[in-house]
């Protein structure tokens, strides 16, 4: 595939742009008057939100890819054990204890609304945020560590709180809940050298917790399910960074 060799400042916006718009294609579609019509099957249209998203996002960082690179390393596509995962699946086990005690367990479980919302979608939005709107964005792109990680936080928060209907009140809380998230899950992706995996296990698990749990919108953003999402995520980046955290070598012992 040919690629583009754009400006450093152009291919900035390329970025941004390629963010800002990944999941609300079709939104963008139909205000220019030619609607996507969603999928006829259940959570069609978000299906196609975020299949179009990902799509989107594999194409622009196909074409801007150097030659030699690889397009799943620079996405963070690559595997790099299951430590990683694993621990950050571990940090989530306070938190859902305490959103068991908080709201129970949902009695009328519905397995698809788990697998799209606590499985599918995080990982579709892992793909464009972090992994094109972070790792591309910083280690393809050389967009500094701290502007990498900041740019697609503000935008991840930013379509979350459209998406409630902008304003203030809850939507901005659910802005400031979803844009650290996002800083979290950046900062997780640079611990785990830069691979997605332990974000998105992190992701993954509270997605599945906030739809197992019987949680309001007033208790998901009051002040006893927030600390257990800051505790899950401090928790995470602790577990994983002393895993992770060079070890000293041991020096050999002198010969007598």
């Amino acid at each position: 595939m040919p690629t583009l060799r754009l400006p450093t400042w152009l291919a900035a916006c390329v970025v941004v742009l390629t963010l800002a718009v990944s999941i609300n294609l079709r939104d963008l579609a139909a205000w220019l008057g030619t609607p996507i019509p969603k999928l006829p099957i259940p959570y069609g249209g978000a299906i196609l939100d975020n299949g179009l998203g990902v799509l989107l996002v594999l194409a622009v960082a196909a074409l801007l890819l150097r030659p030699g690179q690889r397009l799943h390393a620079l996405l963070g596509l690559r595997w790099n054990g299951w430590q990683g995962p694993g621990l950050a699946l571990l940090a989530t086990l306070p938190c859902w204890l305490g959103l068991w005690w908080l709201g129970g367990v949902n009695p009328t479980q519905d397995v698809l609304a788990l697998l799209m919302l606590g499985v599918l979608f995080p990982f579709a939005e892992e793909i464009i945020f972090r992994g094109f709107g972070f790792i591309f964005a910083h280690r393809q792109q050389r967009w500094p560590w701290l502007a990498a990680a900041l740019v697609q936080a503000v935008i991840f928060g930013a379509i979350h709180w459209w998406s409630f209907g902008g304003g203030g009140g809850m939507a901005l809380q659910v802005f400031a809940i979803t844009g650290i998230g996002g800083l979290v899950f950046a900062w997780l992706n640079t611990l785990d050298d830069y691979t997605l995996w332990s974000g998105l296990a992190l992701h993954v698990s509270l997605n599945l917790a906030w739809n197992v749990f019987v949680i309001s919108e007033a208790t998901a953003v009051g002040w006893p399910a927030t600390v257990l999402r800051l505790s899950a995520a401090g928790l995470a980046v602790g577990l994983v960074w002393a895993w992770h955290r060079p070890r000293p070598r041991r020096r050999p012992a002198a010969v007598a």
